[in-house]
């Protein structure tokens, strides 16, 4: 493969800037809003309702998606044409959710956002594999991994600051994801056939067929299960962690409390700014360190450690100071975490024709930890424990993650 150009990395990140900063925004920020003025009685299940229905959907987008692209044969490739109809589509749907006033429109709005999102991503993170030397993925995923976690602040301080109200949220979200992602799709090249397909062509794509494609033998693939089950583990760790953040501030720590005339909205936009710039360094330095090195499991092992640690700053202090200092070990931990992980995998996918498909399936990983983690967090927050208990639960879930990267041995 051609070394690519430091333009081509950038539309990348850019590409995934746009796509994670509204799908983050939406959970963090918009939705939780929406759903307390529309519930508040009973936000917290409503908005695990709304999240977990989201999830169930990606669940079952990331690999359909990813194994209709490898599928695609078209004179402007079999990646950019799901990149650029799923932008269109995220926009669509986030403009949608910006007129809902019902439980109902929210939860079927934001299924369609995610189907849309997860078009988007998945033709986007495949490019990687199909077009970067393995020399230069711990660089590529790095730089895509700082644009994933700046998106969250950018979109958050636009959603917070600058605006105000979700209407005016999701609007500006669907405004943005357009300006970030359509670059990548509409200005780079791919080509027009895959160098694989003559030699190794993608299975067609029946019902029976991509069933089948879902199931990847633990036993013919261990490393590709390994990385599979410890990305599950992590992700969920950082799903707990964030998806009751503003009820945290607003229930726990009484955010509105200690800072009068301010919103939690704007408590949270500060803790993911300190999670932002607390991963950038450690995200560049994992990736340039894994790609000079040729070792990719130190740097995801540390990266777990550190977000385990996290949590359990959460599991013994409840204050805004343990939040800001959590926020500060969880950003870092998932920057060296998020940087090599994906640059990882891209070595142990099974075959080359599926590589969309199979990085579908790998994100699925995210997907079960995105439904999981309100189904796992909620009766642990409501309980006698509480947010301690739920914040101590992540951190074992992060550990034994780290722990498992050990287990894969087709990359150092």
């Amino acid at each position: 493969m051609t070394r690519v150009s430091a333009g081509w990395m950038t539309l990348l990140a850019l590409a995934q800037m746009g796509v994670i900063m509204a799908m983050t925004v939406g959970n963090q920020i918009l939705l939780p809003s929406h759903v307390a003025r529309i519930d508040p009685a009973h936000k917290e299940a409503s908005l695990a309702a709304v999240f977990a229905v989201g999830a169930v959907c990606t669940i079952i987008a990331n690999p359909l998606f990813g194994a209709m692209s490898d599928r695609t044969r078209s004179r402007f490739g079999r990646r950019r044409p799901w990149i650029v109809g799923g932008a269109l589509a995220c926009a669509a749907s986030l403009t949608f959710l910006a007129w809902q006033e019902s439980l109902a429109g929210l939860v079927a709005g934001w299924a369609v956002a995610q189907l849309a999102f997860t078009a988007a991503l998945a033709a986007a993170i495949a490019t990687v594999p199909d077009q970067v030397p393995i020399g230069q993925r711990g660089r590529v995923s790095a730089l895509a991994g700082v644009g994933q976690l700046t998106g969250p602040l950018l979109g958050g301080v636009v959603a917070t600051v600058l605006l105000t109200g979700a209407k005016a949220g999701f609007l500006a979200m669907a405004a943005l994801i357009l300006l970030l992602v359509l670059p990548f799709g509409l200005f780079t090249r791919e080509p027009a056939e895959p160098p694989d397909a003559a030699t190794e062509p993608a299975a067609p794509l029946g019902a029976q067929a991509f069933l089948r494609g879902l199931w990847v033998s633990p036993r013919r693939h261990p490393d590709f299960a390994w990385a599979w089950t410890s990305r599950l583990l992590i992700t969920l760790t950082l799903a707990m962690a964030i998806g009751y953040l503003q009820y945290y501030l607003r229930d726990a720590v009484h955010y509105e409390r200690l800072f009068p005339g301010s919103a939690v909205e704007q408590g949270v936009v500060v803790l993911v700014a300190v999670f932002t710039l607390s991963s950038v360094v450690p995200t560049l330095a994992a990736g340039w360190l894994s790609d000079r090195h040729g070792s990719r499991r130190p740097a995801v092992f540390a990266g777990g450690l550190t977000m385990a640690a996290s949590g359990l700053v959460l599991t013994f202090l409840t204050s805004w100071t343990a939040a800001v200092a959590a926020s500060v070990l969880l950003g870092a931990g998932y920057g060296m975490f998020a940087a090599v992980d994906q640059a990882m995998v891209t070595q142990l996918l099974p075959a080359d024709a599926d590589r969309a498909k199979d990085l579908g399936i790998v994100s699925l990983s995210n997907s079960a930890s995105n439904t999981l983690g309100p189904v796992i967090a909620a009766p642990l927050v409501t309980s006698a424990g509480g947010y301690p208990l739920m914040y101590g639960v992540a951190a074992g879930f992060a550990t034994l993650g780290a722990c498992l990267i050990w287990r894969i041995r087709g990359v150092r």
